[in-house]
């Protein structure tokens, strides 16, 4: 990270996380499964953000979607997009077959492989695994080679991805800065691949993490954070373990209305637009 040196600094609220990121911005997120910044999300598309690159680490879902619905994304890196149980994400679905963002086609281990690139600060990382399938022909950055040390034996390079932004939800913050993210190390490697890094957190703890032995294994350190912001349920309508569960049947009703424009738009005037007005 290049701002590795930089004090993290607590933001106002995630509306305040959502003016540091850039329009064009390569933002790397993680799966719902994995505690995406959804109230970011939110700030974002009341800022009318243009022309976000998704890098989804490695698959991306309702964050995702609601963005392209918004209109606020030119272009999704990921493996997969789709709302899990809840089906397939209908408006990253429509925008891709309709032509208006741009699709990259990936795999789970070329996207953390070539994040660990990054983190790593080398050019690239070989891995096997893709060498036969069609994603390499449409994939200019994965380039085969021969295994300089055995004859007759090929291997793919993934090109580093250097994130302009990294972006997620976390439990716990300390004072000094310093995020608990347990078991969550795409968390890990998003914050350290990335330029800049911001999160939200559902609640603050006193002293230093990094001195408690327990938790001290799951903390991603300060040096790895631009900004951090409180957000109470910030991963809503997804859970966080132990504070609240997921929403199952809000993402039902999203994954119904979003099927189409006007009943997406319903979605967002009552669960981003309107509820932002009520909560100010």
């Amino acid at each position: 990270m290049s701002l590795a040196t930089q004090e993290t600094r607590f933001l106002r609220d995630a509306e305040a996380i959502a003016a540091q990121i850039p329009d064009g911005s390569l933002v790397a997120m993680p799966p719902d499964y994995s505690l995406p910044a959804m109230e970011v999300v939110r700030a974002l598309i009341r800022r009318r953000a243009k022309g976000l690159r998704l890098l989804g680490v490695p698959v991306l879902g309702l964050c995702a979607d609601l963005l392209i619905g918004a209109g606020c994304v030119a272009e999704v890196e990921s493996s997969a997009v789709s709302l899990g149980e809840a089906g397939m994400a209908p408006r990253f679905t429509e925008a891709a077959e309709r032509g208006e963002i741009r699709v990259k086609d990936a795999t789970c281990p070329m996207v953390h492989s070539a994040l660990q690139a990054a983190e790593k600060g080398v050019p690239f990382m070989p891995l096997r695994g893709v060498i036969g399938s069609d994603l390499v022909r449409h994939r200019d950055d994965w380039k085969i080679i021969d295994n300089p040390y055995a004859a007759g034996d090929p291997i793919v390079l993934a090109q580093a991805i250097v994130p302009d932004v990294g972006l997620f939800h976390a439990r716990w913050a300390d004072s000094a800065g310093n995020l608990w993210l347990g078991r969550r190390r795409e968390l890990v490697t998003i914050a350290h691949a990335s330029k800049t890094c911001f999160a939200t957190y559902e609640s603050l703890r006193e002293g230093d993490m990094l001195e408690d032995e327990l938790l001290a294994p799951g903390v991603l350190p300060s040096i790895y954070l631009t900004g951090i912001a409180r957000a109470g349920r910030g991963a809503w309508p997804f859970g966080v373990a132990d504070v609240y569960p997921i929403d199952d049947e809000h993402l039902l009703a999203y994954a119904r209305a979003a099927k189409t424009r006007e009943g997406f738009q319903a979605y967002l005037d009552e669960h981003v637009l309107r509820r932002a007005a009520v909560a100010s």
